[in-house]
């Protein structure tokens, strides 16, 4: 399980990274231009992902109030992004030290909703870079529909054999 996890800790830094180069080349309209998704904008996806990444960290942090970025935060794609990158550095450095036995550990947790939660860490962590897949596929989707199609493989298999 640690190996499987080391690898998408490292792959979800990468994946992201492919994107965020084109990201940060767009305008700052084309970063708020609404169009169909879960998030209405490029922005708007990115600074979810770096909250999801936030949130489920201070969760395994086990803080009792949670700071949720885009609530305190209005900054620039620039410093969204790279208030993402830091956090997923954070989980890639964690996964790497973690020992099987934290891995295993399992963590109560309240929702935002208030309903409680327990489960192992190590699925906690997999929803965790499971779900900036999913966003990072909304990604290439808004960029397509900003008539971007110039864009990198961001698959897991093209990240598995680029590092050989």
């Amino acid at each position: 399980m640690k190996e499987m996890l080391k690898q998408y800790a490292a792959y979800n830094i990468w994946a992201s990274g492919k994107l965020f180069s084109i990201i940060l080349s767009l305008s700052e309209e084309q970063q708020q231009n609404e169009m169909p998704s879960s998030f209405t904008t490029i922005y708007k996806t990115v600074f979810h992902m770096w909250d999801a990444e936030s949130i489920w960290w201070q969760r395994m942090k086990l803080q009792e109030k949670i700071n949720v970025p885009s609530k305190n935060y209005n900054g620039s794609m620039q410093e969204v992004i790279a208030g993402l990158s830091e956090q997923s550095k954070l989980w890639d450095a964690w996964v790497n030290a973690a020992s099987d036995l934290a891995l295993d550990h399992v963590f109560q947790y309240q929702r935002m909703d208030g309903s409680q939660f327990k489960q192992p860490i190590w699925q906690m962590i997999l929803h965790v870079l499971n779900h900036a897949t999913y966003h990072r596929g909304q990604l290439v989707n808004m960029l397509r529909q900003l008539g971007i199609h110039k864009i990198p493989s961001t698959d897991f298999s093209t990240w598995a054999v680029a590092k050989r």
